[in-house]
């Protein structure tokens, strides 16, 4: 994440990741045995589930990495019967042209802005984005974009 100084420039936040990848359910993305992305999931509950962080390297953004782990996530959790799947990035009333490719790459995986509100502060607005998963009856993939 340090690689990635545009989303993850506050101290206080890389080390709660970095704690957080010890205790949520996380799933990395490999290249010739180097990671080169991660993602990590936190539940709140048997019906929805937030992606807590989700970082690839620079060099492979716009390469499907992202994508792949995110499809992999939502495929976990279809089978798990679970119903929302959500993330919070910064909203777009702070401008910002990393955060708004983010928020470009998450609709483009189905994720569809929900609320923008003060979760944060007045200085960080967050973006609720959220995904519905279909029920088991249908898979998730054709069902997504």
């Amino acid at each position: 994440m340090r690689d990635l100084p545009d989303w993850f420039g506050i101290e206080s936040a890389l080390v709660s990741y970095a704690r957080d990848v010890e205790t949520f359910d996380t799933y990395v993305a490999a290249q010739e045995d180097r990671i080169v992305g991660f993602i990590t999931l936190r539940r709140h509950n048997p019906h929805s589930v937030e992606i807590q962080v989700l970082a690839v390297l620079r060099e492979h953004h716009r390469r499907g990495t992202g994508l792949a782990l995110v499809r992999h996530a939502q495929h976990l959790l279809w089978e798990e019967g679970v119903k929302f799947f959500q993330v919070k990035t910064l909203g777009p009333s702070r401008e910002s042209w990393a955060y708004a490719a983010t928020r470009a790459f998450y609709e483009k995986c189905g994720f569809v802005p929900l609320e923008e509100n003060r979760l944060w502060g007045d200085v960080n607005p967050c973006l609720i984005m959220v995904m519905h998963l279909p029920c088991q009856s249908a898979h998730p993939l054709e069902a997504a974009p």
